[in-house]
């Protein structure tokens, strides 16, 4: 028997133990378990886990170094952000503005956000592809870039927030590759929440007590509205 871990939200399966009060025998292998199972704590799906490797841990190997020159001209490194873009940067502006008490910056943010926004091409919802790509590819090559420049520098506030975010688009990753395998189908007939301060998404009926990645309670947890 072997034991599983949530790359989320760190919630264990222990094939041995199983999940009794949810139907979920003793001795049930994860491969066993339906393919819409689902981790009973963030949501997220059952390709998020990973076989939990009992000694040592792993060495981490060093991230590959940067194309393009030193000091930030490379091609994949500078570029013009799109209207979209930048209204998601004003509109977290303004949100890392509300958590400091800053009311008059966060208005103004908030207006650039919405200027911004009015400029953007619409967004195609139906096509998820390229978004994933995008997620994708900061799991694999920005995040282990941001998370050794945390650790050279010592900087324990970023590296906690490495985690955090390193999480919620795990979750956001599962979340695009089931839409796409569904075609949404798993949002009819239920509700989608959004932690508000580290953006953990969960999918149910209501929202969890607590948010299984910052550990805020509930009423931190909005419900996202449809239009």
């Amino acid at each position: 028997m072997k034991k599983f871990i949530c790359n989320v939200c760190g919630y264990i399966y222990d094939e041995a133990v199983g999940i009794p009060d949810r139907g979920i025998a003793p001795g049930t292998r994860l491969e066993e378990l339906p393919s819409d199972w689902v981790c009973p704590l963030c949501g997220a799906p059952k390709s998020a886990f990973r076989e939990k490797k009992e000694g040592p841990m792993a060495v981490v190997p060093e991230p590959a170094e940067r194309t393009g020159d030193g000091d930030g001209d490379g091609a994949d490194e500078l570029r013009e952000l799109s209207f979209g873009e930048l209204s998601a940067i004003c509109s977290n502006l303004a949100k890392g503005c509300e958590k400091q008490y800053l009311a008059e910056e966060m208005e103004l943010f908030l207006k650039l956000a919405g200027y911004f926004k009015s400029k953007a091409e619409p967004a195609d919802t139906e096509n998820t592809g390229d978004l994933l790509a995008m997620v994708s590819k900061e799991l694999e090559t920005e995040y282990p870039h941001a998370e050794a420049a945390a650790g050279e520098s010592g900087d324990r506030g970023a590296k906690r927030a490495l985690v955090w975010s390193g999480k919620v688009t795990r979750m956001l990753e599962s979340l695009l590759e089931r839409f796409g395998n569904e075609q949404g189908a798993f949002l009819e007939h239920t509700k989608v929440f959004v932690c508000d301060i580290c953006g953990f998404i969960y999918i149910g009926d209501e929202a969890p007590a607590i948010c299984p990645v910052c550990k805020v309670p509930s009423l931190k947890i909005m419900e996202v509205q449809r239009r």
